[in-house]
């Protein structure tokens, strides 16, 4: 009976070993996998300038704000195109096959390029006119898909208006966009709107990239007496060039945002990108909080306007800026 019931006390205490071991693997296995625990966001930008640069230290600074810092509870893999349609796909093949977590696209090529290989992985945009009518959503008021983010629509029928009062002797406006993009299309059409319906003339000219732009510009300011450009990617990135032309020719310029106002254009009355980077990024939070899915976040638009007017550039062509406006004169850079 004694040899039995050592046997018995023997088996009972390896048994509560076994069960105090097993409780104290698993306390310490979910603690580590809850420190480990880190979301991947890929993002990716189209193309570098002034607009999509500040969407995007927009979006992380709202990441930060709201306690996702970089290196720490989350990983970014910041990825650009530079205008690359090639690019593009290499790196949104990337992320899918990395399996990131969340996707910030920048601007609506970016936008087209991940959706197109992914259903699955929530992606958000950033500087995307109309995702509707690129397609990126069922509508923009109930996605239905992996995809949703902010729009930067300009108020531009309030550009026009713009125009006419910096340049009240217009009686022709000329509209540069790039024929390939799909935001730039849309606000042409509803600029040609705006301008026919004050009674002014509208010609345009496109182009397919950016060795386009000189001879575009060059085309333009000879059928014209303002020039109108919207937030268009490819003329973002090449507004210096086009002011080397019209300060020669004394053509106004009104442009869709602000950067593009610094980098040569006159004026804008627009969004700020930071502001909007901002903001797609707080719906990224409600994302990794589980607290919403793409599918049911609407598409956000900004909620404020800035007036930018570019002094240096209104000198150089001789330009007098209107008293009521001088408060919103930036120093070009």
């Amino acid at each position: 009976m004694k040899k039995h019931g050592k046997k018995l006390m023997t088996a009972v205490l390896v048994a509560a070993v076994i069960v105090l071991g097993a409780g104290c693997s698993s306390s310490g296995t979910s603690g580590t996998k809850e420190e480990s625990k880190s979301a991947t966001i890929g993002i990716v930008q189209y193309v570098d300038h002034v607009a999509l640069d500040a969407a995007r230290e927009g979006f992380v600074t709202a990441l930060a704000d709201n306690g996702y810092t970089d290196g720490d509870n989350i990983t970014l893999d910041i990825q650009n195109s530079q205008g690359d349609q090639s690019n593009l796909s290499t790196i949104s093949d990337r992320f899918v096959s990395n399996k990131v977590d969340l996707v910030l696209a920048i601007a609506t090529p970016a936008a087209q390029a991940i959706a197109g290989k992914t259903t699955e992985i929530p992606i958000l945009g950033t500087a995307i006119t109309d995702y509707e009518a690129a397609r990126l959503v069922k509508t923009n008021e109930e996605p239905g898909g992996n995809v949703s983010g902010t729009t930067d629509m300009n108020p531009i029928k309030e550009q026009i208006d713009l125009l006419v009062k910096l340049v009240p002797t217009a009686k022709t406006v000329g509209v540069l966009y790039t024929s390939g993009e799909d935001n730039s299309i849309i606000q042409a059409k509803m600029a040609k709107e705006a301008i026919e319906k004050l009674g002014l003339n509208y010609v345009e000219v496109t182009v397919t990239n950016s060795n386009d732009v000189q001879q575009a510009t060059q085309s333009i300011v000879s059928q014209c007496d303002a020039i109108y450009i919207p937030t268009d990617n490819v003329f973002a990135s090449a507004m210096p060039q086009v002011q080397s032309i019209t300060s020669q020719s004394k053509t106004p310029v009104i442009c869709g945002e602000s950067g593009m106002v610094e980098s040569g254009g006159l004026a804008t009355l627009g969004i700020s990108y930071s502001d909007l980077g901002y903001q797609t990024g707080l719906m990224a939070v409600k994302i990794l909080k589980g607290e919403a899915k793409p599918a049911t976040m609407p598409i956000e638009a900004a909620t404020k306007f800035e007036y930018a007017i570019n002094g240096a550039v209104a000198e150089e062509i001789g330009l007098t800026i209107p008293s009521d406006l001088s408060q919103y004169v930036i120093t070009a850079k």
